[in-house]
């Protein structure tokens, strides 16, 4: 399956996090990390709204989603 995010704004990422230079590879792993965390986020969101009654996703899902993924990893946001 073809990645959804491209490399370009990834490589954007790493450099505003103070990189210089970004290999090509750090930029895929990032890329590939990035999409599986979103994945997780959204299937929790659609969850959340299905629960709800609803067919749309609202960003009260999401946030309330990333919430919940993140702190099961330790990650506070």
């Amino acid at each position: 399956m073809a990645p959804e995010i491209k490399l370009t704004p990834v490589r954007r990422l790493i450099k505003k996090a103070g990189a210089e230079r970004v290999s090509a590879d750090a930029a895929e792993a990032l890329r590939d990390i990035l999409e599986r965390l979103a994945k997780k986020i959204a299937s929790e969101a659609v969850s959340a709204a299905k629960h709800a009654g609803r067919k749309t996703v609202k960003e009260a899902d999401i946030e309330m989603a990333a919430k919940i993924i993140l702190e099961k990893a330790g990650i506070r946001i």
